[in-house]
């Protein structure tokens, strides 16, 4: 009777959830550092101040929010740059992948690779952002496509490789 015990299903349930909360705020740490990069430090800039704040809705600790700040503003955060990748997806739906890495080499390799593993491609700039407005929260689709529930299956699939990556920030889709 391994296994049945109260302790054991909480340890993997908490096992669970600390591992999306950290990657969740290992994205909010890079992007926290890029900011306090660009503002020199400086709390009150607009840039810096939104994602400060979108760290704190989803419970990221004061700790890690000065960790991330003092790493960006000590000039410890390298060369991170903000990357935008274009690509269309099953059944013909435009996917905007946005990132923040430190080698565009590395990451465009390793986001091709996950798209050809769904027989999939980069698109050229420009071939798919033309579906999206760019918003204060990030891009919102202008038309949308309706896709079958295997080509859903497929894209929900892929989108959630290009989550589980840590270079990329967020994704974006056209589809229904």
């Amino acid at each position: 009777m391994s296994g049945h015990n109260k302790w054991s299903q909480i340890k993997n349930k908490k096992a669970v959830t600390d591992s999306k909360r950290s990657k969740i705020f290992g994205k909010y740490s890079k992007l926290i550092a890029l900011e306090a990069k660009k503002s020199a430090g400086n709390m009150a800039s607009s840039g810096l101040r939104a994602v400060i704040e979108r760290a704190r809705k989803d419970n990221m600790s004061n700790d890690l929010i000065d960790r991330a700040v003092k790493k960006g503003a000590g000039g410890d955060a390298g060369n991170m740059e903000a990357v935008l990748y274009e690509a269309y997806g099953p059944g013909g739906c435009a996917i905007l992948i946005e990132g923040l890495t430190d080698n565009k080499n590395r990451t465009v390799a390793e986001i091709k690779h996950l798209l050809s593993k769904h027989n999939l491609a980069l698109a050229g700039q420009g071939a798919a952002i033309w579906a999206f407005t760019k918003t204060s929260e990030g891009y919102e689709p202008q038309t949308t496509v309706t896709l079958s529930e295997e080509d859903g299956e497929a894209l929900s699939t892929l989108l959630e490789e290009l989550d589980d990556h840590d270079d990329v920030q967020e994704v974006y889709t056209n589809a229904e």
